[in-house]
């Protein structure tokens, strides 16, 4: 035996393997990684400006302020009858009140326009001048359904299924079309109040 002994060598078992990953494959696994942080970032954008618009607290919506009383006297002096002002309960809120002169029908009217308690709304119109063409564009063409008698007063009811409803009457010498998508209870406070308006003047 030689006096110079060679250490044993260590036999292939014992030597870890470290895997080699191929560069392409790398690559492609980095590249996946990226994609789907990328993406996860699109979507968190995408929902953010949802949260934060929902997280909000819903104010109810503006209402217009109307003076209805104040736009009637305004019409008074070119109208040449009392525009009628009713006085609604609590629950009816005005969004607009305004004098209208006449167009190619040839009828100038007074207006108002009325949202309800029940979240409905009744527009209230009167001439001095109502003509048939002028009536049946009021009433949307609707054909008379019946009458319902209000304050003492005989309306005409023009209903269409699908079509608001509308009552006709003569009050004060003038004519007055109530139309909206009110029932007829409300309908029915709305003509009222106008009639008294009319008669107290």
């Amino acid at each position: 035996m030689s006096s110079t002994e060679q250490s044993p060598q260590a036999s292939p078992e014992a030597t870890p393997v470290k895997p080699v990953i191929p560069a392409a494959a790398a690559k492609r696994a980095n590249a996946s990684v990226i994609g789907m942080i990328m993406a996860l970032a699109v979507s968190l954008l995408a929902i953010l400006p949802v949260v934060l618009l929902n997280a909000a607290p819903k104010s109810e919506p503006r209402r217009p302020v109307v003076d209805v009383s104040s736009s009637a006297a305004n019409a008074a002096g070119v109208a040449g009858f009392a525009p009628v002002v009713p006085s609604l309960p609590d629950g009816y809120s005005p969004n607009y009140a305004r004098w209208n002169g006449a167009g190619t029908d040839g009828v100038s009217h007074w207006d108002i326009g009325y949202l309800t308690p029940a979240q409905q709304f009744v527009s209230v119109v009167q001439t001095g001048t109502a003509n048939p063409t002028w009536l049946n564009e009021q009433v949307k063409r609707a054909p008379v359904t019946g009458t319902r008698s209000v304050a003492g007063v005989d309306w005409t009811l023009y209903d269409k299924p699908g079509i608001e409803k509308s009552l006709v009457a003569t009050v004060g010498g003038t004519t007055v079309v109530l139309s909206g998508s009110a029932g007829f209870s409300e309908l029915d406070e709305v003509a009222g109040a106008v009639v008294t308006s009319a008669t107290h003047r």
